[in-house]
């Protein structure tokens, strides 16, 4: 939409200022310098100007970045030179070099709020006037229920989807200052393109709030690194999908849950972050089960499995932290893991007990003889965890401990393949630990009350499965 060159004005009457300058505005427009009003609200406002526009639908506001009204603009050759905005005397003269302009009006008054930038209509001006999306529209026919309608096109995980309108879509996207149409990633196993727009449409399909997407759009692209290769996690008969991890002050912002029930129900983030990377990859990829995905039982949490860590009451230094990033950082980890198992001590009273405890019940992790071959997280509660702290154990002596009580003799144990006896390979003078130096990730979340930590099995570990991996939330996502 062109403007007319010169001076433009942008007014509603339902704003005190434009009702205090509308005589002003005439003064212009009789003077032949004002050259056009935009009007939002009343197409007869204000009255006794002949170039007035009828505004009503917004779209010559919305398209000029109008925020508050009244706002002139200086316009040459069909662009914007320059603005003033609300009422100001001095400025107002200077700007149509009209010497006792609105005699007798106050010398500065604010204005009010442009309806263009109305919260609940933005996502509407932006689906209606924006440059467009770039994925196809599908038009539901006017007797489909739009719920049915996606499930029965696939789209669904088997649970109801919340439609995407070019509404919604819009307004999840001012959850991100990237461009619609940056790819994200290379999705499998069709490796399709990913853009902002199309995380956007499955994270409101998920129930994302626009909030979200900063950690949506992170796990999308971190699932889609060779190194935790979601092809192979696809692929796989195991019972495993991608869990994310969220570290930093993200996790307060959009207010994720890390202690009560944190592993379960109920809150919206934990609960939507997660189903957004599944439906990303089963839509934009192709990862349907029964196609490429080939896991034997499956699991709950391949719906979607995303939980924050406790870091305010944790007694270490966060996970992210411990994989080089600074406190103030926000990362998601993307660990490829099976449903969480809980591991129950009310017992053990000593860190060295515990320890013991917790290592024990990690061996049966996959299967008691299998070693070396996966990784592991290990969710400490806040109970649990203060039998470490009160000792002042370190989180490198707590993990170092916890290893090695899970180690056992050689003999019979398998390797990465489930090979006989000598495939996991020498033993240390402990035995055999039943993780990698590095794979047992530990991480600090739960209810205050309750002696329970939970462990969540790995998949193949390594360039022969996955690489856990941590990525920071792009501060300009």
């Amino acid at each position: 939409m062109t403007l007319p060159d010169g001076l433009v004005a942008f007014v509603k009457r339902d704003c005190p200022t434009c009702a205090l300058v509308e005589p002003v505005l005439g003064e212009l427009a009789d003077a032949g310098i004002l050259n056009a009003v935009y009007t939002q609200d009343d197409p007869t406002f204000p009255r006794g100007i002949a170039a007035l526009h009828d505004d009503t639908g917004l779209e010559a506001s919305w398209r000029n970045g109008i925020e508050t009204v009244p706002t002139i603009l200086r316009v040459e050759e069909g662009r914007e030179a320059d603005r003033i905005v609300g009422w100001s005397r001095e400025q107002w003269t200077a700007f149509t070099s009209v010497a006792d302009l609105g005699a007798g009006l106050p010398e500065h008054r604010p204005g009010c709020g442009s309806l263009s930038a109305d919260p609940d209509r933005a996502a509407g001006l932006e689906a209606q006037y924006g440059d467009g999306f770039a994925s196809r529209r599908v038009e539901f026919a006017s007797a489909e229920d739009p719920m049915e309608a996606m499930h029965d096109r696939g789209w669904s995980d088997g649970l109801p989807l919340v439609e995407p309108t070019t509404e919604r879509v819009a307004r999840m996207l001012r959850g991100t200052a990237r461009d619609r149409q940056d790819v994200v990633a290379i999705v499998p196993p069709n490796l399709v393109e990913c853009t902002v727009e199309k995380v956007a449409v499955n994270a409101v399909m998920a129930g994302c709030k626009p909030e979200y997407l900063p950690v949506v759009l992170a796990a999308v692209a971190t699932a889609c690194t060779d190194a935790f290769n979601m092809h192979g996690l696809l692929c796989t008969t195991m019972s495993v999908g991608p869990v994310v991890l969220v570290n930093g002050p993200i996790r307060n912002a959009i207010g994720m849950n890390s202690g009560v029930n944190v592993l379960g129900q109920g809150n919206r983030a934990n609960s939507t972050i997660g189903r957004a990377l599944q439906l990303v990859v089963r839509n934009v990829g192709g990862g349907e089960p029964g196609g490429i995905d080939r896991s034997t039982l499956g699991n709950p949490g391949k719906v979607g499995f995303c939980f924050a860590e406790d870091e305010e009451g944790s007694p270490w230094p966060s996970f992210s932290q411990s994989r080089g990033f600074g406190p103030r950082a926000s990362t998601v980890t993307l660990f490829p893991g099976e449903s969480p198992r809980i591991v129950v001590d009310q017992v053990s009273r000593t860190p060295e007990a515990l320890a013991a405890s917790l290592g024990s019940a990690l061996i049966g992790t996959n299967h008691p003889r299998l070693v070396m071959a996966t990784d592991a997280m290990l969710v400490i509660s806040p109970e649990h965890a203060s039998r470490f702290a009160a000792a002042g154990w370190s989180k490198e002596r707590t993990v170092s401990r916890i290893l090695e009580a899970t180690c056992q003799p050689a003999e019979g144990l398998w390797g990465i393949a489930g090979e006989g006896d000598g495939a996991a390979g020498d033993a240390g003078p402990g035995g055999v630990a039943k993780f990698r130096p590095d794979g047992l990730h530990v991480v600090h979340a739960g209810g205050r009350a309750g002696l329970f930590s939970a462990v969540i099995g790995g998949w193949v570990a390594g360039d022969k499965g996955s690489h856990t991996v941590t990525k920071e939330v792009s501060p300009w996502a």
